[in-house]
């Protein structure tokens, strides 16, 4: 498979996963309802929506929506370049995956920002949201809010007075609600950091390779064309 169709599919499957959650939790559960998956305590569904940010956080305001929503878009139109560049450069399978995973799911958050106020009746503690209604949906365009529904508690309670500076505190953790966009980005981060010196190794190699191509020092196949002095 060529190198832009893995990266097509990897976008358009995170897209497809988290849009069709998105859209069930939306129409099916009132603000802060929640269910177990699996029928574990640590893991479950509950759903919040949040202007924007990842992990349930917000950018306050009608004007930092916008802002947050159009800063987005500016900044996929630059990793679908960088993309672009990367696969022109035949890099590696990983390093496009990671960075697709990352522009999927900040696609993934950009449409419930564009769309969702137009095509969704607004929810609330005691309401499900409609499929575009008939008075039409909650908010303007760029201003519909994104679908978080992962939360996993994994550790509820009071820690021992002997730790410094929490000692005797009641935590929460893992408190952040989530989606599968935010996930997305998350994971592909993380692997870039992870795996950043051989991700380097590769480009700085790639970048090489196709400096001494223009300079006609390398051929097609790869092997060198005239003696470098």
């Amino acid at each position: 498979m060529k190198r832009s169709g893995i990266v097509v599919g990897v976008v358009c499957l995170v897209l497809l996963i988290d849009q069709l959650l998105k859209v069930y939790i939306k129409t099916n559960y009132v603000i802060g309802q929640e269910s177990l998956i699996f029928g574990l305590s640590w893991a479950r569904l509950h759903f919040i929506e949040n202007e924007g940010m990842a992990f349930g956080m917000s950018l306050g305001g009608s004007y930092g929506k916008l802002f947050l929503t159009l800063f987005r878009l500016v900044a996929v139109s630059i990793m679908i370049y960088f993309i672009r560049r990367l696969i022109s450069l035949k890099l590696g399978v990983g390093l496009l995956i990671c960075v697709g995973l990352i522009l999927a799911g900040a696609i993934g958050n950009i449409i419930d920002s564009l769309i969702y106020g137009i095509i969704f009746s607004g929810s609330s503690p005691h309401t499900v949201a409609e499929f575009m209604p008939e008075g039409g949906g909650y908010a303007s365009f760029l201003h519909g809010h994104v679908v978080d529904m992962f939360y996993f508690p994994l550790f509820r309670g009071v820690l021992p007075g002997w730790i410094p500076f929490w000692g005797g505190d009641y935590v929460e953790f893992f408190r952040p609600v989530f989606n599968v966009a935010d996930a997305a980005i998350t994971i592909g981060v993380f692997a870039l950091v992870i795996f950043q010196g051989r991700f380097l190794r590769s480009y700085n190699e790639a970048i090489e390779r196709e400096k001494l191509e223009k300079e006609g020092h390398l051929a097609a196949d790869g092997e060198l064309s005239e003696p470098i002095i």
